[in-house]
């Protein structure tokens, strides 16, 4: 594997340090109440995979051709990134959900 291979999940698992990092200065998910931010993403994450599967069962979705995945398959179709994405995403939207709750609360 070259290093190339990895330059999109190295950016994923940069962007999923910067998310936290945002939320353990803010204390909003993780940093607050660690057990309900890990359920709520993971069953983000849950809905998304079987989203794909689903997907890839059809047809619909697949694997493109690109230097900068790992090449690393969690099932037919479904490449190692995708699973880190979806983290990436649901993380994401989580923080941003309490972050706006916040901000108009006051």
């Amino acid at each position: 594997m070259e290093l190339q291979s990895f330059f999109y999940l190295t950016s994923i698992l940069f962007s999923i340090l910067g998310i936290g990092l945002l939320d353990f200065r803010h204390k909003l998910a993780i940093a607050t109440k660690p057990i309900a931010a890990l359920v709520a993403i993971s069953v983000g994450v849950a809905v998304f995979i079987a989203w794909d599967l689903i997907g890839i069962a059809l047809g619909i979705f697949f694997r493109g051709q690109t230097p900068f995945l790992t090449g690393i398959m969690l099932a037919p179709e479904l490449p190692l990134e995708e699973l880190f994405f979806l983290i990436l995403l649901c993380y994401t939207t989580l923080v941003m959900y309490l972050g706006i709750a916040r901000r108009f609360a006051k």
